[in-house]
This record gives structure tokens, C-alpha cells and sequence, in this order.
């Protein structure tokens, strides 16, 4: 898993969602646990007032809990999108990050509750925080998990 993890941080560098709005992925981890995600201001990626445009704010946060929940999961668990939603708390000036935690006893409750075959949306919460550490944006995201079929118990 480990060269998963670095050759899927690389890949993001150049996908174009990320190249184009100057979001770069710095770290994720081997177990795909936690993963450190920045955004430069830049000529591209400024809105009206010349601080972050919004949409590039929630990019970067957008495919990561989907992403670590799935790889922690594994293939046995459907896991997908379902919804995002973003608060603006403060103008995003100079470069921002986003730090993605995913512990082990979060994903064990995902696991308990996805079980008994039903689908579940579990919610994951991540701030968007300027240089000095003051929150910028609050995220929201809920995600479709199912175990799949064929590995549901009868």
C-alpha cells in the first residue's frame, strides 16, 4: 500500500480539478489515514475581492474522507459521495490547508453500523485554515456506505 499512497498523491498533483485551481495534496499517509492538502493563492484560483474563490476551497477537500474510508474499508464496502457542504468563515488569503484524520475507531463504527447490509451516510468534518492556523472554511461531508452483496451475511 505504501507505493499506492505516494503514486496517488503524485497522480493528484496533475489531475486537472487540482492543477488548474493550484490545490497541491503535501501528505498522505501509507494507510491512507491522514492526508495534509494546500492551496496557494494564485492569479487562477482568486475570486471578485482577490481572496480564494470558493469553489476552489471546497475542491480541495472534496475527494479525501471518500477516498481514506474506502481504501480503510476495502473492497468488501461500497463507499461514494452522497453530499458537501461548505461555510465560509473568514476571507482565504495567502495558502491554505486542509488536514484529513481518519482513526481507527472511526472506521471501525463505520464498519459496525454498515454490518447488517444497509446503507448508512456517516459525516466527516474538516477545516480549512490559513497560515496563522484561523479557520477559513468548515466542511461537511456525508458519504454512502454499503457493504456489498455479495458480502452481506444471510
Amino acid at each position: 500500500m505504501k507505493m499506492e499512497a505516494r503514486l496517488l498523491r503524485r497522480g493528484m498533483q496533475y489531475w486537472p480539478p487540482f492543477l488548474g485551481a493550484g490545490i497541491s495534496v503535501k501528505s498522505l499517509s501509507e494507510d491512507f489515514r491522514d492526508a495534509v492538502v494546500v492551496l496557494k493563492l494564485g492569479r487562477l484560483n482568486r475570486n471578485y475581492v482577490g481572496t480564494h474563490f470558493g469553489g476552489s476551497l471546497y475542491a480541495m477537500t472534496d475527494p479525501f474522507f471518500m477516498i481514506m474510508l474506502m481504501k480503510n474499508l476495502g473492497p468488501e464496502y461500497l463507499v461514494w459521495d452522497k453530499a458537501g457542504h461548505i461555510e465560509y468563515v473568514a476571507p482565504g488569503r495567502g495558502t491554505v490547508s486542509a488536514h484529513f484524520h481518519l482513526s481507527e475507531n472511526r472506521i471501525a463504527e463505520v464498519r459496525a453500523q454498515a454490518a447488517g447490509g444497509g446503507k448508512i451516510f456517516p459525516e466527516f468534518h474538516v477545516n480549512v485554515k490559513d497560515e496563522a492556523g484561523a479557520v477559513v472554511a468548515r466542511v461537511r461531508k456525508t458519504l454512502y456506505v454499503r457493504l456489498k452483496p455479495r458480502h452481506r451475511k444471510a
